[in-house]
């Protein structure tokens, strides 16, 4: 099964970083690498990658930085991992943006594991694809204050 990248998770956290403050100016790359604990290098790839697909916007100068380019509610996780993984699908037979027929196929019309990988390709996409990052934002800050239980051992 596909696993979400390394790269496309830190772009997943530096939006997550810039959505607060969506319309307050831009950030720093170096205040979202310090805070997201990303590689400065690393983010700025990311951030190209982003900005060349029209999800954040930069600038220059003093007082420069990056900044969402669109409100978070415009902006789905699906459309964010799309960019950075490429297709949802775990297989390339599955998918809407970027089918291919498997080399290996017999018959596809008849192929179980192509049905099947096209539900979890569109139970993938049903939640990605309607979760913002407005909605990820809302959703963590509901947690605020909770106690985190995570890391708590008992004897």
């Amino acid at each position: 099964m596909k696993t979400l990248s390394k790269k496309a998770k830190y772009a997943l956290r530096a939006l997550y970083y810039l959505t607060p403050h969506h319309g307050g100016g831009p950030v720093l790359i170096s205040s979202i690498s310090a805070a997201e604990k990303i590689p400065h290098k690393f983010l700025e790839l990311i951030l190209l990658q982003l900005r060349g697909k029209g999800l954040v916007e930069s600038k220059k100068g003093k007082g420069g930085g990056y900044y969402l380019a669109k409100p978070p509610d415009q902006v789905t996780i699906g459309e964010v991992i799309r960019i950075i993984d490429g297709p949802l699908a775990p297989l390339p037979c599955a998918s809407e943006t970027a089918y291919r027929r498997c080399d290996e196929c017999v018959d596809e019309k008849r192929c179980g594991t192509r049905m099947v990988m096209r539900q979890v390709r569109d139970a993938m996409a049903a939640i990605l694809d309607h979760t913002t990052l407005a909605d990820v934002h809302d959703k963590v800050k509901a947690t605020e204050g909770e106690p985190d239980h995570s890391l708590m051992y008992y004897i």
